[in-house]
């Protein structure tokens, strides 16, 4: 979001008391990453907190997403990966923050370099097995709204959502002013890297610590299929959140006191 939709979400919410009061005795890096149809700036109310909380914060921000002009047509899944990997360095003991779509980047990230992670988390999230994309998994989330107000645009390859179904599907909960921020602001999606597969295994992947932060009032990734996903996945923790798809614009303290909770 811009500034001032920052300043308002700040305004209105207060710090969390966890956050002032936590030490940077046990910080760690946390690098969060965000999803489809959107940008870095999805986390700027929650970033403060985390911040504030002794954490390092690593806020990628996908190519073709955002003021990121680069061509749909030179950007891949690997792009994404690439991405991430590149923002984390050389660091270790990271958390690993996904949000929708990117619940397959980070799942990729991790398998790639799997001895840098502490934990992964999938906030209302892509939680695949080996061989999953995003446009297989949403084939099975029949609840989901997207669906019905998605154009594919084969030509540019490009996923859009009309304008007019954006408010439902990802910021039911949100302040009106915020509502129409999205919609007036919402770009299409690269649609490559939506059908690429994930290449996953139980050594890598499968061996770090997972945490899924439920939205149960999402339009987007339905909680019925949240709710499968964790229980085919093996999933270390659960946190549930009374949210639409975007807990980060509706109630960042919850969402912050959680990723701040798992840093520890």
């Amino acid at each position: 979001m811009k500034t001032t939709i920052l300043m308002m979400a700040m305004s209105v919410l207060g710090f969390t008391a966890q956050a002032q009061k936590a030490t940077h005795k046990n910080a760690k890096t946390i690098v969060l990453v965000h999803g489809a149809w959107s940008d870095a700036s999805s986390w700027d109310a929650v970033t403060p907190l985390l911040k504030a909380g002794g954490d390092e914060v690593i806020n990628v921000n996908l190519a073709g997403h955002g003021k990121d002009s680069t061509s749909f047509a030179g950007i891949t899944f690997k792009t994404y990966v690439d991405q991430v990997k590149a923002a984390i360095g050389s660091r270790t003991n990271v958390i690993l923050v996904g949000h929708s779509f990117a619940g397959l980047v980070i799942s990729q990230v991790a398998e790639e370099i799997p001895a840098q992670f502490k934990d992964l988390i999938f906030l209302a999230a892509a939680l695949p097995h080996n061989g999953d994309s995003l446009l297989s998994l949403a084939k099975q989330d029949p609840a989901s709204h997207i669906g019905k107000s998605l154009t594919i645009d084969q030509e540019h390859g490009a996923a859009i959502i009309a304008k007019d179904a954006v408010a439902d599907i990802f910021a039911a909960d949100a302040p009106a002013q915020v509502k129409q921020y999205l919609a007036a602001h919402i770009k299409a999606e690269p649609l490559a890297p939506l059908a690429t597969p994930v290449q996953l295994t139980d050594k890598n992947f499968g061996s770090i610590r997972k945490v899924y932060i439920h939205t149960v009032n999402d339009n987007a990734i339905s909680y019925p299929a949240q709710q499968y996903m964790v229980k085919m996945g093996k999933v270390a923790k659960v946190y549930t959140l009374q949210s639409s798809h975007t807990p980060f614009i509706s109630m960042p303290v919850k969402l912050a006191d959680i990723l701040i909770t798992e840093s520890r």
